[in-house]
């Protein structure tokens, strides 16, 4: 759906500020608790929570993270599981989300409708509340940035940093090729997987692949060593090459270090007695660059996503 319209009976400003935002929670139904816990307080009430506190964002924008090619549902739902892909990435679970929406007064409404009821069931889903937000007017854009608090599910929170060198590299999933498959919106985020790599105590740094393994990867190795990648051992996506897996971004897949002595074979055996239809692929390790495999990938050869170049 293109969601602008020149027919301002079709758009949001037909609306007004207050009756989009009394659509805006009919819209998230049982998603949006009752003030002052959800919408309608200058504040949403949260409960107290005896865990370990987590807080992510991540935003949608028009021209960038999609199109008028991809329905409004899916861009509701991406943009929450956007940001659940980093509390799973930390071993940990979601609570609560507030959403900040700018647009253009020619949005049509049936867009943002669509977009909150995707974005609705993508809560119900995963259990999340949507508490609050804010929306505000800005021509020539549509764009909506979400804040997403979770909390730890073990006694730790796995970060990127704990990696050592000979730790070996899995990977989640499958890479690349991710905008032309839909994978970037169609994805599902890895929060059992994470919860469950939290708890073991042979995983040592964890983080989701979003910008492209080759430049993520850089953020989990530790100092003195580089990561030894074998290319037959990246796994791909349907026709993705090996710069694809390494460079496309928007995997969504998560990308860990298990300790070099750790019994790797027992550990492959309990990940697919848990997760039977995830794939799981040791990809590599970290060496010091004086000790590397003859076949490793030169990664500095290939580049992920980054803003701003």
């Amino acid at each position: 759906m293109q969601p602008f319209t020149s027919r301002r009976a079709e758009s949001v400003a037909a609306l007004g500020e207050e009756a989009l935002i009394a659509s805006i929670r009919t819209w998230l139904g049982r998603a949006n608790p009752g003030a002052p816990y959800g919408i309608g307080d200058d504040c949403a009430v949260l409960p107290p929570s005896p865990h370990r506190q987590l807080i992510t964002v991540d935003p949608v924008i028009f021209g960038r993270h999609f199109d008028a090619s991809i329905p409004a549902r899916d861009v509701g739902a991406k943009l929450l599981k956007r940001n659940l892909s980093d509390i799973a990435a930390m071993g940990g679970r979601p609570r609560a989300a507030v959403i900040a929406l700018t647009l253009d007064a020619r949005t049509r409404t049936a867009w943002v409708r669509e977009f909150y009821r995707g974005l609705a069931a993508t809560a119900r889903r995963f259990d999340v509340a949507v508490v609050g937000g804010d929306v505000a007017q800005a021509d020539g854009v549509l764009a909506a940035s979400l804040t997403l608090t979770g909390e730890a599910t073990t006694s730790r929170v796995l970060t990127r940093a704990g990696a050592r060198v000979g730790d070996w590299i899995y990977v989640t999933g499958a890479l690349g090729h991710t905008l032309h498959s839909g994978h970037h919106f169609r994805f599902t985020p890895r929060l059992a997987e994470g919860a469950w790599l939290a708890a073991r105590a042979e995983v040592r740094a964890m983080m989701d692949v979003s910008d492209g393994l080759a430049k993520d990867l850089r953020a989990l190795t530790p100092t003195g060593s580089v990561p030894a990648l074998a290319p037959a051992a990246l796994p791909r996506r349907r026709g993705a090459d090996v710069r694809a897996a390494l460079g496309d971004g928007e995997d969504y897949e998560l990308v860990f270090a298990v300790a070099a002595r750790a019994d790797r074979e027992a550990f492959t055996r309990a990940w697919r007695r848990r997760f039977p239809r995830v794939a799981l692929s040791c990809i590599g390790r970290f060496a010091r660059p004086d000790r590397l495999p003859p076949d490793t990938l030169k990664l500095q050869d290939f580049r992920g996503y980054e803003h701003l170049r």
